[in-house]
């Protein structure tokens, strides 16, 4: 039905073993590599096309290119696979079926910007992930591939060292300030920009973050081309994706496809559509943190980031959340906004009170004892926290609550009890609520 080009997340048995690897043109970029000058790579990745596939969809080689040249001080790579949030469950996969590729891409980036230690921050629930990236690690190690050996392997004077480092357990350590301040063994505190982690990351030295699938996308790149890579996909945003789809579909999963493909293709071909035949009441398109999208208006609806800005959303990490008519907006959006009140470092007063209070607001919601006015109060420090704090953890609080309101008001409306509202009036126009109110109304 489709021709994909799985440049992520081939379909080659027992992958994850670096022989199977090299037995299937692995290390071939690399080796590629090391004949070009390093602003030739960082050329190659920018003319692709590709953008960052962590949420923020940043130009990779632009990012690149801001690294210091000269090797006067110690130069870092942070690689973020701190997948924390809800939605989203891709980075797993490469990591445990396709854990070379990540190693062969964090090569060329380290060679690309002179780095020589690079460090694989991986979410601290992810016990297993982190022994299997290990593993791939060690034997990339003793094949010589990585490490001081790698001078003889490639003939050439550059060398890198990758470490495996378990996170600390917390949402906010995938932003990636957080997470330098986390690999430091600091408290994961996002840190204000300027300076900018080219500037002044680890340890004060210059760092690039990139994450785990951006990484794992440059061998491709680098083996077909600029040129053909970019015509993959969307124009704007080009290449596969892999997107992790969840909630009411028949086969839920991570899906590796071209940017640009169409959200009803996703959800009806490739996932064999929602249980029941069901209608979709809302989905959202990248991660619990992007506003969400009605379900009767996905007709058409592309999944790359400057189709979705056109619809008010955003691709995010590409996690896409189904939700079917019988949903439960209010609860399910007290879920999320629950979630992030606990996960909020509390460094920022906006996120560290509003997250606090919108819970509030929504349990009143949910459990029939908020008014009308709770819903504009809601809306409201939802307001106040976006664009408010440090880091983008208040925005990702604020957006699913400010756009489930705007897109499924009358959901919120149904959880107020007649009599509440009664009552709130009662006040607005300056009467006092009498026991005979209290009475006839309960």
């Amino acid at each position: 039905m489709y021709s994909i080009p799985h440049l992520v997340l081939p379909q080659i048995p027992n992958l994850h073993k670096i022989d199977v690897y090299t037995a299937n043109g692995g290390y071939d970029a690399y080796r590629q590599v090391v004949k070009m000058t390093s602003d030739e790579v960082i050329n190659e990745v920018k003319k692709s096309g590709l953008r960052g596939r962590g949420g923020a969809c940043f130009s990779t080689g632009l990012k690149w290119s801001f690294m210091p040249k000269g090797n006067d001080k110690p130069k870092y790579l942070a690689i973020n696979g701190d997948e924390s949030e809800p939605g989203s469950f891709k980075d797993r996969q490469i990591f445990e079926y396709n854990p070379h590729q990540l190693i062969e891409g964090i090569m060329i980036a380290g060679y690309a910007m002179g780095i020589c230690k690079a460090y694989i921050y991986i979410r601290g629930e992810y016990h297993k992930w982190v022994d299997m990236m290990e593993a791939a690690v060690q034997e990339a190690y003793a094949k010589g591939m990585i490490g001081e050996r790698m001078k003889q392997t490639f003939g050439n004077d550059y060398s890198l060292d990758i470490y495996v480092h378990k996170g600390a357990g917390a949402y906010i350590c995938g932003e990636e300030t957080s997470l330098m301040n986390s690999l430091e063994g600091d408290r994961a505190y996002p840190r204000f920009k300027p300076p900018f982690p080219a500037q002044k990351g680890l340890w004060g030295m210059p760092t690039t973050i990139n994450n785990v699938e951006t990484l794992a996308t440059v061998p491709p790149i680098i083996k077909i081309g600029a040129e053909a890579y970019s015509k993959i996909g969307a124009e704007k945003h080009p290449g596969t994706i892999l997107y992790g789809i969840s909630g009411h579909v028949n086969k839920p999963g991570v899906y590796e496809l071209p940017t640009g493909t169409l959200l009803t293709e996703i959800i009806y071909d490739i996932c064999g559509g929602v249980p029941g035949n069901k209608k979709i009441k809302a989905i959202i398109p990248g991660g619990s943190s992007m506003p969400p999208l009605r379900g009767d208006s996905i007709e058409g609806v592309r999944m790359d980031n400057e189709s979705l800005r056109i619809h008010g959303s955003y691709i995010g990490t590409a996690g896409i959340m189904v939700m079917d008519e019988d949903t439960d907006l209010v609860k399910m959006l007290l879920r999320i906004t629950r979630f992030y009140h606990h996960e909020s470092c509390g460094q920022c007063t906006p996120c560290r009170e509003g997250c606090g209070w919108m819970e509030k607001i929504l349990h009143r919601l949910d459990h029939g004892d908020a008014t009308m006015k709770d819903i504009d109060l809601l809306y409201s420090v939802a307001g106040n926290i976006e664009g408010n704090t440090i880091c983008a953890l208040g925005d990702a609080a604020a957006w699913p609550v400010r756009g489930f309101i705007k897109l499924f008001r009358a959901e919120f409306e149904k959880k107020v009890k007649p009599s509440r509202e009664f009552l709130s009036m009662n006040v607005v126009h300056g009467r006092k609520n009498t026991v005979e109110d209290l009475v006839v109304l309960n």
